[in-house]
């Protein structure tokens, strides 16, 4: 009797055990403030979680300075490297400073041509989109002027016209020459928008 009883126990035991190795998922909980990234990885596998980590916060920072790549890429890149790791099937759960499936971004104004809205060297949070709409302040790359903030001033398709909200213009002499000075008037592809000032 006491043999059958402890026979089973270890079969109960057995199968309990098999049940937590096909019930917990390993996960990937990651938290983005915008500046900085934190990264825990929750697996029974042997594997290096510390590097996965690391790597993993290395594509986070890669991604929030990409103009490109949404939240949907983001978690497929994640899973991607979580693979390399021999994570298969792993669940991804991303949160930040604005919200859950968001990637804020802190960026720096350089300039005064969005005066007096934004003052030079005034940190701003993003959030990294593409879904914007006339009046929003972004963050774009653009080919002739590098990284700008502007003003969302007209939307064509994909072809969005950003303005300076300083509307003042003053003449400078350079090498004998007299220049006008005044804030930027661009068209970008809606591919170059970072993302949309949502705090400042």
């Amino acid at each position: 009797m006491a043999k059958k009883i402890i026979l089973a126990l270890v079969i109960a035991i057995i199968m309990i055990v098999f049940a937590m190795l096909f019930l917990i998922n390993d996960t990937v909980d990651i938290y983005n403030d915008g500046e900085n990234v934190s990264v825990e990885t929750h697996t029974i596998s042997d594997i290096d979680v510390n590097a996965l980590n690391e790597n993993i916060c290395d594509y986070t920072i890669n991604v929030m300075n990409d103009t490109t790549t949404d939240i949907n890429e983001y978690k497929a890149g994640i899973k991607d490297i979580c693979n390399h790791y021999g994570l298969e099937n792993v669940e991804i759960n991303v949160d930040s400073s604005i919200g859950p499936d968001q990637i804020p971004i802190i960026a720096y104004v350089d300039g005064t041509s969005m005066l007096p809205t934004l003052q030079d060297g005034q940190p701003v949070l993003l959030n990294k989109t593409h879904d914007i709409k006339v009046g929003d302040i972004v963050v774009a790359e653009s080919d002739e002027y590098g990284g700008i903030i502007k003003r969302v001033d007209d939307i064509r398709g994909n072809d969005v016209h950003l303005i300076s909200d300083n509307k003042e213009i003053s003449y400078e002499y350079i090498n004998g020459d007299l220049y006008e000075v005044k804030g930027i008037t661009t068209w970008v592809d809606i591919s170059d928008i970072g993302g949309v000032v949502i705090g400042y």
